[in-house]
């Protein structure tokens, strides 16, 4: 289910295991003309269980027009890669905001939190998606900022709890977790939480946070990982409340 440029959109009570992203909320591409963008928002999902997909509920990558105003909640989900994924890349534009996510179980998924601003299918190898080094802010930088979760439960993690990555120029602004229960898998491959060039490849991690600010991490149990359960750099401001 794709809802690309709508506004009122309730999801509710759907069972969905396909080959790609179970739910995903666009908002066309900067490919499109200017005039005809417009925002996805004022969207509920509740109720559903979300098997096998590439995502469980995705917003993006196509997000130019913007998308606003999003409660996800009381969904389960069956060993899809991410279960809620949020990308983009340069040249997207658009800002993604008041994002609220609660009361979910995630069983076998992947990695149960991505925020990818590198996003690179189709783009692969192109430097300016790639490049890790602050660029220019303009109109094709895109935007995440008031993204919420809490109550969420994670169960036989594969490669990390969560992969949370800003733009150097653009932080991730504004996220929040909190009561939030990760064990990790003690059998798992390695392999990569998101699609980007030159990240690193993960197996039984914690949380990877890079370039994000105003981050609040709360009442968060990640059991079973190797190393540390959050991996940050100087690149990130955060607040961790046990």
């Amino acid at each position: 289910i794709d809802p690309d440029s709508c506004r009122l959109v309730r999801i509710s009570d759907c069972y969905i295991s396909v080959g790609d992203d179970c739910i995903a909320i666009k908002s066309g591409t900067e490919h499109e003309q200017p005039d005809r963008y417009a925002p996805c928002r004022d969207i509920t999902i509740t109720n559903c269980t979300l098997e096998r997909g590439h995502g469980g509920v995705v917003i993006g990558s196509e997000m130019s027009g913007g998308v606003k105003n999003v409660v996800i909640s009381n969904c389960v989900f069956i060993g899809t890669d991410r279960g809620i994924r949020i990308k983009s890349r340069r040249g997207r534009g658009g800002t993604i905001e008041d994002i609220r996510v609660s009361n979910l179980i995630m069983d076998g998924v992947l990695c149960p939190f991505t925020m990818n601003l590198y996003y690179h299918i189709g783009v692969r190898g192109d430097l300016n998606v790639s490049d890790k080094n602050p660029r220019s802010v303009n109109d094709g930088t895109p935007c995440l900022r008031r993204i919420h979760f809490s109550h969420i439960t994670a169960r036989e993690v594969k490669h990390a709890a969560g992969f949370l990555y800003g733009l150097a120029e653009m932080p991730l602004e504004d996220i929040s977790l909190s009561d939030i229960s990760i064990s990790i898998s003690d059998e798992a491959d390695s392999g990569y939480p998101e699609m980007a060039d030159d990240i690193p490849s993960m197996s039984q991690a914690g949380f990877f946070i890079r370039n994000a600010r105003r981050i609040r991490l709360e009442n968060i149990q990640v059991t079973g990982q190797v190393g540390k359960a959050f991996d940050m750099d100087e690149s990130v401001e955060a607040v961790i409340i046990p």
